[in-house]
């Protein structure tokens, strides 16, 4: 398998890079390799306990994840300190850096419009449409979408031929993810499944990985009062490689008091939601048919032709991911 370039544009700058991707040749010999010629080895690899095992290894063993500068270390990933909710000297492992806080209420603000739709963390975004047949191909390479959402609940049906938009968060990420619409949960669940790997060679090499990994669905109901009236919008959280659990810890005020969630309760948009422990993961956003409309330079994003991505639909045609922050706008309601 020859990986390719893969490119995103920064929405904030306008400006195209180049995605350095941790493990990228290992991933894929994995995928490749591994995959057609010891499938059992393979499956080993991508199972819960081999997932814990390669989590301990990198962010937890004593001799090789301690962090001895934070303050240099987050510099050199282009990481303002003053970003950072509590004493930066603290981040003196990768999983303390992994699971970092951020003062997201100062350096991530969001919009007071009551019908936006906010990102639901810091990643790269890739919107699409059920109903548009030019991007079907990526659906069907990411996800099948009746599975997705577990096909013992009724919530393939509600969101057939809406809108979806995909989350992919690199391991340097921020890993909390925060509510993005407002309403009231009307389902909370948990689908059992593998740890596949979220790096773009991998999913473009896997069947449907995201609706085949462990994944917790949350379903809000935001025709409700306060509400941010965009329908049913199912927020579907996928771990990945070394992810080994989510971690549901809902706040109203920054991040306290941690409320845990249940139908009945109502969340605001842009609070924290969850986090992910750790590596790299994904979120898939769902809507009902006609109840958003995706920012224009997102969707202009994806088509454009002069960025090499690993993802594409029909005939080969690049499907472009923008990179976009926590809690700002990606859309709004019709």
């Amino acid at each position: 398998m020859n990986p390719g370039t893969h490119q995103y544009i920064d929405r904030h700058t306008g400006r195209v890079h180049t995605e350095t991707l941790v493990a990228d040749q290992t991933i894929a010999f994995l995928y490749a390799t591994v995959r057609e010629n010891a499938p059992a080895m393979f499956n080993l690899l991508i199972s819960a306990r081999m997932s814990a095992l390669l989590g301990f290894l990198c962010f937890d063993l004593p001799l090789n994840t301690r962090i001895p500068d934070p303050g240099r270390f987050l510099s050199q990933r282009g990481i303002p300190s003053r970003e950072i909710f509590g004493p930066v000297n603290q981040l003196d492992t990768f999983r303390r850096f992994f699971e970092r806080k951020l003062r997201y209420w100062d350096c991530r603000p969001m919009t007071d419009d009551p019908g936006a739709v906010v990102s639901a963390a810091d990643a790269r975004i890739l919107p699409g449409s059920f109903t548009d047949n030019r991007r079907l191909c990526i659906k069907d390479k990411l996800f099948q979408y009746e599975e997705l959402t577990g096909m013992d609940r009724p919530w393939h049906r509600t969101f057939r031929d809406g809108e979806y938009a995909v989350f992919r968060l690199t391991p340097d990420k921020y890993h909390y993810t925060h509510a993005p619409v407002s309403g009231r949960v009307k389902d909370v669940y948990e689908i059992n499944g593998c740890f596949h790997s979220c790096n773009p060679g991998a999913v473009v090499q896997t069947i449907t990985p995201f609706s085949k990994n462990r994944r917790v669905v949350t379903v809000i109901d935001t025709d409700v009062p306060d509400g941010t009236g965009v329908g049913h919008v199912a927020m579907v959280e996928i771990v990945a490689l070394m992810i080994g659990r989510i971690v549901e810890c809902y706040s109203p005020v920054r991040y306290e008091p941690v409320r845990p969630l249940q139908p009945g309760m109502f969340i605001q948009k842009g609070q924290p939601k969850s986090l992910f422990r750790p590596g790299s993961s994904t979120v898939v956003l769902l809507f009902e048919k006609n109840r958003v409309r995706f920012c224009p330079d997102l969707l202009a994003n994806t088509r454009r032709f002069d960025v090499k991505s690993r993802f594409s639909s029909r005939f080969g045609v690049p499907l472009v991911e923008t990179d976009v922050n926590v809690r700002e706008t990606i859309g709004k309601a019709v």
